[in-house]
């Protein structure tokens, strides 16, 4: 072998050395670290360009939770989790960083209180390389993690008119004292029954005693709103986020709902963080809702889409190619948002979300139709019949439920009128009359409740 040639092998091995070496020494790197608060839990993820693992312990007194990152460096993108943690945390406290081994970075959480922590890995997906994530959730029965370790109850547990004909005790109630209930003074609101005082004394004489019926003929609408946390949903032409905006529709509609008799509320979620759909299903049938609606503001691929919709569950196929695609977009929500597929937990609850009945799926059309034209007297609508198609977040077996997307965030006009106070109100109050439209023809059974 020549001289030039060893000195050409030799300076070749060289540069492959060199070109490799840095991929060897520094491990993964840090490419963004986010932190989301949340009375039920808070998150922190850590998303890097390679997969990490870790391991944790908790150490009691005081509350701490030790993580242990591997193939990790310290770095100052790392460091900016530091700065990150806000006062009002309700579980973090402080966190300290530190490179505890060669590539190995320890992360203290100092925490307010004691957690059962879960810590899980995610692949990239959508806008999102690898992901490392730890959920906080507060110790006790009642918590999102307490809840989601439980296997998701079965219909049968409380049958309602959605899975066998109803025996409407209001309903035959109320046409046994139609005449007295049409009376001016007899009511409060379309088939509200008043109190026993307000009754002329010879209908309190006939009817025996009884406490009062208000708050069990009272309808429960859960409010959903769409995507939160780690899922910002759609963003706009100039960076505003579906989440952002459908949570501040989802709040006018509980105002609305609590100044409106008969209705209380509860919603999936009233701050920024995520919650997985099966989640969301389950809130509503924990507690015994009546009515579901999920709000969103989904884009799409051209800004010209504009316009709103009414989505209803589909035993089929879907109702038009957009309506499926739709849907598949808003399934990704767990991926997207951040769930450990592999738990079981999320397994068990992808069998239970198969059971929507052919009834619920009627019930839940005969009141999207009512919102779809409320809808269509305050925004151009997209589509004048309501869409069908498989979204996870309608397959509830009891609760009619159904989905509406209030406008296309990716045309820049509609969300520049999303982000006005007065159309979100309009929004709202869209829906809300809709509702009622639909619970004028269709009281629902008194049922017990339980809020969550």
């Amino acid at each position: 072998m020549t001289v030039n040639r060893r000195r050409f092998l030799y300076q070749s091995s060289s540069i492959a050395l060199l070109l490799s070496a840095p991929g060897i020494a520094r491990g993964a790197t840090i490419v963004a670290v986010r932190v989301w608060p949340a009375p039920e839990y808070t998150r922190v993820t850590l998303e890097s360009d390679q997969a990490l693992s870790a391991s944790h312990f908790l150490v009691p007194d005081p509350p701490r939770l030790v993580v242990d990152v591997k193939g990790l460096n310290l770095d100052p993108q790392l460091r900016e989790l530091v700065g990150k943690i806000r006062p009002d945390d309700p579980f973090i406290r402080d966190v300290r960083v530190a490179q505890f081994a060669p590539d190995v970075v320890r992360l203290v959480l100092d925490l307010k209180q004691p957690v059962h922590p879960q810590v899980f890995s995610l692949p990239p997906v959508a806008a999102y390389r690898n992901r490392l994530v730890f959920d906080l959730y507060p110790m006790g029965p009642d918590s999102l993690l307490a809840l989601a370790k439980q296997q998701p109850r079965r219909a049968t547990a409380e049958p309602t008119s959605l899975t066998r004909p109803r025996e409407d005790t209001l309903g035959e109630w109320l046409q046994q004292h139609r005449s007295s209930l049409d009376a001016p003074e007899a009511s409060d609101g379309p088939g509200v029954a008043r109190s026993q005082a307000q009754r002329p004394p010879t209908m309190a004489r006939q009817d025996p005693p009884r406490r009062d019926r208000r708050p069990e003929r009272s309808v429960l609408l859960m409010i959903d709103p769409g995507h939160g946390g780690e899922d910002p949903g759609a963003t706009g032409p100039s960076g505003v986020h579906e989440k952002d905006m459908v949570l501040l529709i989802g709040h006018e509609l509980r105002e609305m709902v609590q100044r409106t008799p008969n209705m209380r509320v509860g919603m999936t979620r009233d701050s920024d963080f995520f919650v997985p759909l099966w989640m969301r299903v389950e809130k509503a049938q924990r507690a015994n809702a009546d009515l579901f609606t999920s709000i969103h503001a989904d884009g799409w691929y051209t800004p010209q889409a504009r316009g709103a919709s009414v989505f209803c569950l589909s035993e089929g196929g879907a109702s038009s190619v957009e309506a499926r695609l739709m849907a598949q977009r808003e399934n990704a929500a767990d991926a997207i948002g951040g769930i450990d597929i592999q738990a079981h937990d999320y397994q068990v609850a992808k069998v239970m979300l198969d059971m929507s009945t052919t009834a619920q799926i009627d019930a839940s059309l005969k009141m999207a139709g009512p919102t779809l034209r409320r809808m269509g007297s305050i925004v151009h609508l997209h589509s004048r019949q309501v869409q069908q198609a498989g979204f996870v977040v309608l397959k509830s077996p009891t609760v009619p439920s159904m989905l509406v997307e209030t406008a296309f965030i990716s045309n820049p006009e509609e969300e520049a009128r999303l982000q006005t106070p007065a159309y979100r109100r309009k929004v709202a109050r869209a829906i809300l009359e809709g509702i009622r439209d639909y619970l004028h023809t269709r009281p629902p059974l008194a049922r017990h409740r339980t809020m969550v």
